[in-house]
């Protein structure tokens, strides 16, 4: 449930089909995400072992976007701020127009889910952001971009929907402008240790199950976007304690009445993810799933 409506190749057929798959997964769900949970359709960001409560999630959300902007080193500096932005994956556009009111920078966000790209045009439109931010439909792995465009380039819970992460890092590159930031916070799975060459059999069928559910292709680890950045100045963190809490309030507001009606209106695709999300929680708890932060600083 969360994430974005992101983006797959298109150059075979099970690369087109996960692409339909997750663009009419976003299609469907996105209105109850919103309906329950607002316009930042990705986790928040918490104190270890803090006791939360609904109320706090919404300010969770928000404390994930400057968390990963701090992380990456973007200050407060008006000559250092970002002027240019790239939402890819931007969901109903959250953390875009967000972004542009913080830093009064253009910015342009992308989604394979049309109901996506319409509704964050309206939202910003009646937020008086129109001249300032704008969505399109498009794949984050052909990114209808000029080399060199943005100054900041935000990947914000996208990239496990790529099917080929070298892609899709070298995209992310391609249209950062030179010296710019490149900020990545996704779904991982744990590094793999020195003598393996792969995950446990069993971790790998509970991650196949929330793949099916989710239009997720093959999991990586955090190493393997490193070795993918390498030669770029980057940096990385787990955050999977900082998002803990996030799914068990997920899986409570699904079962309030709002949320069970909403459920119910959204179609199988929803209904199909929510019931999966326990499983999230257990890759959590068990060490399998990470929730990564991974940034760098393009060359100047």
């Amino acid at each position: 449930m969360t994430t974005h409506g992101e983006t797959a190749a298109t150059s075979t057929p099970d690369a087109r089909a996960l692409q339909e798959g997750i663009a009419e997964f976003y299609d469907q769900s996105s209105g109850l995400w919103e309906d329950i949970w607002g316009d930042h359709m990705h986790h928040g960001f918490y104190d270890p072992d803090s006791n939360v409560s609904g109320s706090d999630h919404p300010a969770a959300q928000i404390r994930m976007i400057e968390e990963s902007l701090r992380f990456a080193g973007i200050t407060d500096d008006p000559a250092k701020q970002p002027k240019t932005i790239v939402d890819v994956g931007c969901g109903i556009g959250g953390s875009s127009r967000y972004l542009a009111r913080k830093f009064g920078a253009e910015c342009q966000g992308i989604t394979l889910s049309p109901v996506q790209a319409g509704r964050a045009n309206v939202l910003a439109k009646d937020e008086g952001l129109a001249d300032k931010v704008s969505f399109q439909v498009a794949d984050a792995l052909k990114q209808p971009f000029p080399d060199g465009q943005f100054d900041l380039v935000w990947s914000m819970e996208s990239g496990e929907h790529m099917p080929d992460k070298a892609k899709f890092v070298n995209e992310l590159a391609r249209v950062a402008a030179p010296g710019g930031t490149i900020i990545i916070v996704t779904w991982c799975h744990r590094d793999l240790g020195p003598s393996e060459e792969d995950l446990e059999p069993w971790e790998k069928k509970l991650l196949n199950r929330i793949c099916n559910a989710y239009y997720l292709p093959e999991w990586c680890s955090t190493s393997d976007y490193v070795k993918l950045l390498q030669s770029l100045s980057l940096q990385a963190a787990d955050w999977s304690e900082r998002v803990a809490p996030f799914w068990p309030a997920v899986i409570r507001s699904a079962f309030t009445w709002k949320g069970f009606m909403s459920l119910l209106r959204s179609g199988l695709k929803a209904i199909k993810g929510a019931l999966v999300m326990p499983l999230m929680i257990q890759g959590y708890q068990k060490g399998v799933i990470k929730f990564a932060i991974i940034t760098c600083r393009k060359p100047e």
